[in-house]
């Protein structure tokens, strides 16, 4: 039984490391390549895993070599524009200027109610709004609606806007950030004094606090108590 958590731990720990390393994407954002290296690491870690009497080296090996290998194709499309095309294929433009591309609808096996189906998930229920609906090499579909039915933004009416960068988190479940503290300039000193005029002293009370760009700051105690 021992020898079964040893070697599933094992596993496990070389998988985590293994997909970690092939990068962030959600499944759903993964190229087809890359989806299928995912399932043959899965397959490969779980038949050792199962079988004590197959050496653990026999798992680990095919993971490294795919993993090896997955890095090698990705390195190749970063570098070669031809290759990431034969690799991960090209987005097909299933609405063009507004019409249905029927020839590109069944050369990607792709059904008009599958259309639809996407379109009103991107909360677009009248493909009569569509301009451009982009097939991506993912399988995701890109919508880019008609001008006339996009929402209105303050550039469409004159209106200047300030800048607006990320916030930063201060104060993450009691624990200070020093990094994005120094990185906006300020100190502990500053955040208690801040904490302190609505009554906090103790930082570990504190279950999450950020600063936006104008200086804001936004807190809540872990209590529930919250202020800005």
């Amino acid at each position: 039984m021992l020898v079964v958590f040893i070697r599933t731990l094992i596993l496990y720990l070389i998988v985590v490391v293994v997909m970690r390393i092939m990068g962030k994407r959600q499944i759903g954002q993964l190229q087809p390549f890359e989806l299928a290296v995912a399932i043959m690491i899965s397959e490969l870690a779980a038949v050792p895993m199962q079988n004590t009497g197959i050496p653990l080296v026999n798992g680990i090996v095919p993971i490294i070599t795919l993993l090896i290998a997955q890095i090698i194709l990705s390195l190749i499309s970063l570098k070669s524009i031809k290759a990431r095309a034969l690799i991960c294929g090209k987005p097909s433009i299933l609405v063009e200027n507004g019409k249905i591309n029927e020839n590109i609808l069944r050369k990607e096996m792709y059904t008009l109610n599958d259309l639809l189906e996407q379109l009103r998930s991107k909360n677009t229920p009248n493909i009569a709004d569509v301009e451009f609906a982009i097939l991506e090499t993912n399988g995701q579909l890109s919508i880019i609606p008609k001008s006339q039915k996009r929402p209105v933004n303050p550039e469409d009416l004159n209106i200047d806007t300030k800048y607006e960068g990320l916030p930063l988190d201060l104060i993450v479940d009691g624990e200070v950030n020093y990094h994005n503290l120094r990185k906006a300039s300020l100190d502990e000193k500053w955040l208690k004094a801040e904490l302190n005029k609505f009554g906090i002293s103790n930082l570990k009370n504190i279950l999450f606090a950020s600063i936006d760009t104008n200086g804001k700051l936004y807190f809540q105690g872990k209590s529930g108590k919250g202020g800005a």
